[in-house]
């Protein structure tokens, strides 16, 4: 049948191009991820053979073949798995079709490091096209088990990649790599040599639980020992982590290695980690999620959700199963009491693990929180039986600190101090510069400053740390040690405060004097139960409206725009210049917080016509 040319989608080609003009410090790895597709296709097939009876597939002798070819500087690839359709061969080759595509393209080009090019690689999940770091010219024959039509795709790696149908084709995939010529001063990197091929299996693949052949050879390269299953003290760090690296398709070691085996009424062994960097789509909704889930050695799935939240979504691993059916669903497992079970002792182990690690090495834990603390923060709101655990790992910035624990705050508490002071905004340094914070750093009281956005949820439903309550410095009164204005301040400002909440009555509840503000004129707070501005503006952005909320305006008694104020209020109310005045005073105290105003250009306008008059 007649061969199509299709052209790759253009971050597919700004990606291939990278990877092969870049300099890679490793290009043995292209191997593994090879060995590693394979061993999922295998995967697969025995585990659809076991489900669809009527499926036409020989899983009796299940295995990766490799071949050399010295002569035509070949090195072929085969399984004999679950195979692709031509649909599958466009989507899964031709397009990434992944959010983040442009941010690894930045940082790829930016680097020069070749460990930290990979690293970005494999964050991706892009390892088939490491292919292109070795050779010339990449084709590809698969059939999938279901199909009586091959598929044969072939490209050099540059702009366009052709694809044909075939009448006839073996079950499973091959990938056959023409090498690019034999560099005489490397001969490390000789693909052509059995001994390198045999020496890249055992150093990555050992693990494989399938056979690993060189072609004509019926001994396979590999052990196919199922790392889970082994004792830990026969288990090398080496071998873990590359064991890491087949199930999470990362290229870098992982942070920190679970290793557990669960006991009783229900068995099962477990080996999770927790990675250095975070993926691209850990925040985007189409992001994959989970654990691979085995039965008695069997593959059953990948991303197996029931066995890890939602906020643990970035641990990878293994858990293999003695007592399941190997016909399990996903919806099945959801409501499977064993397998809560399992997932609640998984869930408690990774948070020990990240204890134990934030006790030991504070630099290192410094490094996973900024990687994966935004999602652990959802375990505050998804994980209510898990929550002290979860605040005793939480970690924030602060008006004292760039980095601190809630604990390390409570330590560093003033004498007298009961409260547990925070302030949610979109950035340090729209917190750092709010009124709302001058009299608590007048009286060297520390603040946490909050700013991913499900600080601004979780923080409604968390209400104390170690007995200590949490408050808002933006919300209801505070209790700095100092008096209530006194009953003669509040007599002089009652007129100014009474027609200012009337003349504001559009956008404000009430005004009254302030005791959290030193040196700002004005500042708007909300309510103790009020929602906040930051998460109003949240819900509107995703379609959800809101009924208006009105806050409090609060003056500074001791500012002289606010005496003046009260001076010309007494003088004479009804001077329109007045209405002005009490615009602007709300529209600067809205600013300050970083809100929005209704109307900017008639803000600008009469702040324009004030600064006119006083030149």
């Amino acid at each position: 049948m007649s061969r199509e040319t299709l052209e790759f989608q253009a971050e597919t080609r700004q990606l291939l191009h990278l990877m092969i003009h870049s300099i890679y410090s490793n290009k043995d790895i292209f191997l593994r991820e090879l060995i590693s597709n394979a061993s999922d296709a295998l995967d697969k097939v025995r585990l659809e053979s076991l489900i669809d009876k009527d499926l036409a597939v020989d899983t009796s002798d299940l295995h990766i073949e490799i071949e050399v070819d010295k002569d035509k500087r070949t090195l072929t690839l085969r399984d004999n798995g679950i195979g692709m359709t031509r649909d599958d061969v466009i989507s899964l080759i031709g397009t990434i079709a992944k959010s983040g595509t442009a941010e690894l393209l930045r940082k790829l080009r930016e680097t020069t490091d070749g460990g930290a090019a990979q690293a970005l690689i494999g964050q991706f999940g892009v390892g088939f096209y490491s292919t292109f770091m070795v050779a010339d010219k990449v084709t590809l024959v698969t059939r999938h088990a279901s199909e009586a039509q091959g598929t044969l795709w072939e490209s050099s790696g540059e702009g366009a990649y052709e694809i044909e149908s075939l009448d006839e084709a073996p079950q499973g995939t091959s990938v056959t790599l023409y090498l690019k010529p034999e560099d005489r001063d490397d001969q490390l990197f000789d693909y052509t040599a059995e001994w390198k091929i045999r020496e890249i299996v055992k150093r990555y693949s050992d693990f494989i639980a399938w056979p690993i052949r060189m072609a004509g050879e019926d001994q396979p390269v590999n052990s196919m020992k199922a790392l889970w299953a082994r004792p830990r003290s026969e288990v090398s760090t080496e071998e873990y982590h590359e064991f890491y690296k087949h199930v999470s398709h990362d290229w870098t070691d992982p942070l920190e290695t679970i290793h557990m085996k669960g006991e009783g009424t229900f068995e099962y062994e477990a080996l999770l980690f927790v990675p250095a960097h975070a993926s691209f789509d850990m925040f985007s909704r189409d992001g994959k999620r989970g654990l691979q889930l085995y039965v008695k050695r069997v593959f059953i799935m990948d991303d197996c959700e029931a066995l890890i939240p939602q906020y643990l979504r970035f641990v990878k691993g293994v858990v293999d199963a003695h007592d399941l059916s190997l016909n399990v669903s996903r919806e099945i497992l959801q409501q499977d009491r064993q397998i809560q079970v399992v997932r609640r002792r998984l869930v408690k182990k990774v948070l020990a693990t990240l204890k134990d690690l934030k006790a030991a090495d504070a630099e290192k834990y410094g490094g996973f929180w900024g990687e994966f603390g935004r999602a652990v923060k959802e375990g505050l709101l998804e994980d209510p039986d898990n929550r002290e655990q979860l605040l005793d790992l939480v970690l924030f910035s602060s008006t004292a600190a760039e980095s601190t624990s809630l604990r390390e705050y409570v330590e560093r508490m003033k004498d007298g101090q009961t409260d547990i002071y925070y302030m949610t905004g979109e950035s340090r340094a729209m917190v750092e510069h709010s009124p709302h914070l001058e009299a608590f750093l007048a009286k060297g009281y520390e603040v946490l400053i909050l700013t991913d956005p499900i600080d601004e949820v979780w923080v409604e439903q968390v209400t104390e740390f170690d007995g200590k309550p949490l408050q808002s410095v933006a919300k209801g009164k505070v209790d700095l040690g100092e008096s209530e204005p006194s009953a003669e301040q509040a007599a002089d400002f009652a007129d100014l405060l009474s027609w200012l909440g009337t003349t504001l009555q559009e956008n404000v509840k009430e005004a009254r004097l302030s005791t959290r503000l030193t040196t700002s004129a004005a500042c708007i707070v909300g309510d103790e139960h009020d929602i906040t501005p930051t998460l109003e503006k949240m819900y509107r952005a995703m379609g959800q409206e809101l009924p208006q909320t009105k806050r409090i305006l609060e003056l500074n008694p001791d500012h002289p725009l606010v005496t003046g104020l009260r001076t010309a209020h007494a003088a004479n109310a009804d001077d329109p210049a007045l209405a002005e005045a009490a615009e602007l005073l709300y529209g600067m105290a809205l600013l300050a917080e970083g809100g929005e105003l209704a109307d900017p250009s008639r803000f600008t306008r009469l702040l324009a016509d004030r600064l006119a008059r006083t030149l």
